[in-house]
C-alpha cells in the first residue's frame, strides 16, 4: 500500500486549466483516468486526509504510485481525450459498463454488390446498416421471414450464395419467392440493390409512405380486374403491417431518440438504452458495472453516453437523447455528441407526456436487470471478494491475489505441443491478456518439461520488459527485447492486440506479474513452475496447481495437497480459472490439428512452405482440384515459379491416390 504523499505533486506544479490526468499503480500500469475542468482543484482533493475520502477513492490512491496529467483547451478535448485513454489503458477502477448478453443486430451489407441482410453481432463495419440491437435474434429472423415476401432480398451465406451461381439453380428461398435469385441472374445488381435500399428505408421507420403506395397499387389492380395480383398486394400489406406491430408504437412518428434510464446501488449500477425510431422502439440494449470509483448518477449518465456513443458516428447518434440526469457540466457532452452526428443533437430530461411515461418503462427495466444480475454468481462482486479471500487463506498469502494466471498444457500424443496462459483480475475473465504458446524444442508427452518451458518464457519476458523500461535503477528504456527462446513468440488470441504497450508505442506484453500462478495439474507441475521462477530469482509470486482427479490444490514442497470445501466460492474461482485455459489450450491445439489436416498432401513437396501451401489452397480451392491442375495453372498462383509448380504436379501425381486422412481426435476421414 502506497502512501499518496510520496508522489503528491508539488505545490503549484498542477496547472489550473482543462486537462485528463492518468493514475499508474508501481508496474506504471494505468488504474484510473479522469478529466477535470480544473486540474488543480481536482487533483488536490485526491491528496487530503485518507479518512476524508471515499473508501474507494482510498483505495485507488493508495493503489496508485504517480499521477501524470496532459492539458488541453476545452473540455470537449478533455472529454474526448478521456475517452480514448479509457478505452486504450482499460483502467481498473473506472467505470466499466459490460454487457449483461451479446446483442445481435439487423445488418444488410451494403457494402456487396448483391446486399445481404443477416443477424449480426460484434463490432460495426464500414458500409454495413445496421437496425437494432435486438434482445433475441429470433426477434429479427421473425421479423425479417415476414418482410421478405415483399422485399425479396438475399439472406444467404457467401458459401451458399456462390454455389448457386456455379450450378445456376437457386435455393429454396428463391423457388418459394422469398427471395429474388441474384445468385441466377433473375434481377440484375442495381434492381436487388433498389430492393435492399427498400428494406432498409422500411427498417429505418419510413413505412406510412410504403404502405400507403402498396395500397393505392391493390385497390388500382383491383379496378382493373387485376384480382389475382390485388390479392398478391393485399397478403404483402398484411405482412408489413404483422411486422410493424412487433414494435408498439409508442412516440410520434418522426421521433428519433435514445431513452437512457439507470438503477443503482452503492455497489453497482445497471443500464439500459431503449431505441426509438420513426416512433417505434427498434431495439433495447443493457449494460451493468461496478462502481469502483466514487460516481454520482451524473457521472455514470456521462459514462454511458461515452459507451454507447464512443465509435458511433453519423446516423448511430440520434436526434435526441432522453436521460434521468443530466451531466454535470451538460454542455461539454451536448457538443461532442453534436460533432458526432454531424448535427445539433438534444440532451434532455423528459418532463411530461408520452416520452416520460416511455422512460418510466426504459427505469423499470434497468431495475429489473440490475436484481437479474446480482443473481448471477460469477458477476457478483461480494462474491468475488469473497473467493479471493478464501483462496488468500487457504494457500497463506499476505493479501487477496487480485491477478491470477493459470497455464495449461496441450498436445496430441506428444505432437503440436501448444500451452495457454489464461488472466482473471478481480476474479473476472481478462481476455485481451490471455496468450498462446507454441514449444518447438521438444516434442513428446512431458507436460512438466513443458510448463517448466513455458512459465520459464513468461517471465523472462516480464524481468526483460521491467529491465527495459528502467524500473531497477532509473535507466532509460532499452531496445525491445528478441522473442524467448526455445519456441516461437507469444501470441495474443485472435482478434485480440498486445494488452499493454509502452509510452513509444512497443508491446508490453508481460510488463505486470500476478499475485498468483495456478497450473493445471498436481505435484509434479507445480514443482516444475516453482523450479523455473526461482531460476529467474521470483520469489514475490505464489503458485499452486489444481488437479483434475480431486479437485486438489498442491503448494510447492507440500506433501499433502490443501482441500478446499466443494461449496467454496474460492475452489469455484480456482476452477474456473483452470477451466478457461484448458478450453483455450485445447482450441489453440486443435486448431494447429485441423490446418495440419488441411495441408497434409503438400507437407510432402518438398521446399514448399506453409504461405506458399496457403496460397495454393486458397486458389484452387482443395487438393484435390490441385492434383488435376497442370503445370501452367499451377503457375498463376502468385509466389509460385515454373520450377516449383513442376514439382508440385509431380510429387501429388505420385501420390494420387493417398490414403484418406484421418483426424486421430474424432477418428473421422478427413475430405479433400
Amino acid at each position: 500500500m502506497a502512501d499518496p504523499s510520496s508522489y503528491r505533486p508539488e505545490p503549484g506544479q498542477i496547472p489550473d486549466s482543462p486537462g485528463v490526468y492518468r493514475f499508474r499503480d508501481e508496474h506504471r500500469r494505468v488504474i484510473y483516468v479522469g478529466k477535470a475542468k480544473s486540474l488543480r482543484q481536482r487533483l488536490s482533493s485526491y491528496f487530503q486526509d485518507l479518512s476524508g475520502l471515499h473508501p474507494r477513492t482510498a483505495t485507488m490512491v493508495t493503489t496508485a504510485a504517480s499521477v501524470e496529467w496532459t492539458v488541453v483547451s476545452t473540455e470537449v478535448e478533455a472529454l474526448q481525450l478521456e475517452y480514448s485513454w479509457i478505452k486504450e489503458y482499460d483502467p481498473r477502477f473506472n467505470v466499466k459498463y459490460r454487457d449483461d448478453k451479446s446483442y445481435p443486430s439487423l445488418a444488410v451489407t451494403l457494402n456487396e454488390e448483391f446486399p445481404r441482410a443477416q443477424v449480426m453481432r460484434g463490432p460495426k463495419r464500414r458500409g454495413v446498416r445496421y437496425f437494432g440491437p435486438y434482445a433475441h435474434a429470433w426477434a429479427i429472423r421473425e421479423t425479417v421471414d415476414l418482410l421478405l415476401r415483399v422485399f425479396p432480398v438475399r439472406t444467404c451465406s457467401a458459401g451458399v450464395f456462390k454455389r448457386a451461381r456455379a450450378v445456376g439453380r437457386p435455393c429454396l428461398l428463391g423457388y418459394i419467392d422469398k427471395c429474388s435469385a441474384p445468385c441466377t441472374g433473375r434481377v440484375t445488381p442495381e434492381e436487388h440493390r433498389a430492393l435492399a435500399e427498400e428494406f432498409c428505408d422500411f427498417m429505418a421507420g419510413r413505412t406510412g409512405a410504403y404502405l400507403r403506395r402498396l395500397e393505392e397499387e391493390m385497390r388500382q389492380a383491383a379496378d382493373d380486374l387485376e384480382y389475382e395480383r390485388a390479392a398478391r398486394l393485399r397478403d404483402d400489406t398484411e405482412a408489413l403491417r404483422r411486422a410493424m406491430e412487433k414494435n408498439a408504437v409508442v412516440l410520434a412518428d418522426a421521433t428519433d431518440a435514445d431513452l437512457i434510464a439507470l438503477a443503482e446501488d452503492e455497489l453497482e449500477a445497471a443500464v439500459q438504452i431503449f431505441h426509438v425510431r420513426g416512433g417505434r422502439v427498434r431495439g433495447q440494449r443493457g449494460w451493468v458495472t461496478d462502481k469502483v470509483e466514487n460516481v454520482d448518477t451524473a457521472q455514470l449518465v456521462e459514462h454511458a453516453l461515452q459507451q454507447l456513443y464512443g465509435d458511433e458516428r453519423g446516423e448511430g447518434v440520434p436526434r435526441e437523447v432522453l436521460v434521468p440526469v443530466l451531466p454535470e457540466p451538460e454542455e461539454p457532452v451536448a457538443e461532442w455528441l453534436g460533432e458526432r452526428r454531424g448535427s445539433r443533437v438534444s440532451l434532455r430530461v423528459p418532463r411530461r407526456g408520452d416520452k416520460r411515461d416511455l422512460m418510466t418503462t426504459v427505469q423499470r427495466n434497468a431495475q429489473q436487470a440490475l436484481a437479474l444480475h446480482k443473481t448471477k454468481r460469477a458477476s457478483d462482486l461480494t462474491t468475488r471478494s469473497r473467493a479471493l479471500e478464501e483462496i488468500a487463506e487457504a494457500l497463506g498469502l499476505d493479501s487477496a491475489p487480485l491477478r491470477i494466471e493459470c497455464f495449461d498444457i496441450s498436445h496430441l500424443q506428444g505432437e503440436d505441443v501448444v500451452a495457454s496462459m489464461v488472466v482473471f483480475e478481480d476474479g473476472l475473465a481478462r481476455k485481451s491478456e490471455y496468450r498462446r504458446f507454441q514449444i518447438r524444442s521438444f516434442t513428446g508427452q512431458d507436460d512438466v518439461r513443458a510448463m517448466h518451458e513455458v512459465v520459464s518464457r513468461r517471465f523472462r519476458r516480464y524481468l526483460r520488459e521491467k529491465e527495459r523500461t528502467g524500473e531497477w535503477a532509473g535507466e532509460e528504456p532499452d531496445q525491445p527485447p528478441a522473442g524467448p527462446a526455445g519456441g516461437a513468440e507469444e501470441e495474443p488470441p485472435d482478434g485480440a492486440a498486445a494488452s499493454f504497450r509502452a509510452d513509444d508505442g512497443r508491446p508490453k506484453r508481460f510488463a505486470y506479474p500476478p499475485q498468483l500462478v495456478v497450473v493445471d495439474g498436481g505435484q509434479p507441475q507445480v514443482a516444475a513452475a516453482r523450479r523455473a521462477m526461482d531460476d529467474l530469482g521470483i520469489d514475490d509470486v505464489a503458485v499452486c496447481g489444481l488437479a483434475k482427479r480431486l479437485e486438489e490444490v498442491w503448494l510447492p514442497g507440500e506433501g499433502d495437497p490443501v482441500i478446499l470445501p466443494r461449496s467454496s466460492e474460492g475452489l469455484y474461482l480456482l476452477q474456473r480459472v483452470r477451466d478457461e485455459a484448458h478450453r483455450f489450450a485445447i482450441r489453440y491445439q486443435r486448431g494447429k490439428r485441423s490446418q495440419s489436416i488441411r495441408t497434409g498432401p503438400l507437407d510432402a513437396v518438398p521446399g514448399l512452405g506453409e504461405t506458399r501451401k496457403k496460397a495454393l489452397l486458397k486458389h484452387f480451392g482443395s487438393v484435390k482440384r490441385l492434383r488435376s491442375a497442370t503445370v501452367e495453372e499451377v503457375t498463376e498462383v502468385p509466389g509460385i515459379g515454373r520450377k516449383t509448380a513442376e514439382t508440385v504436379v509431380a510429387t501429388l501425381a505420385q501420390g494420387a491416390l493417398p490414403a484418406p486422412a484421418v483426424n486421430t481426435a474424432t477418428g473421422e476421414i478427413v475430405e479433400d
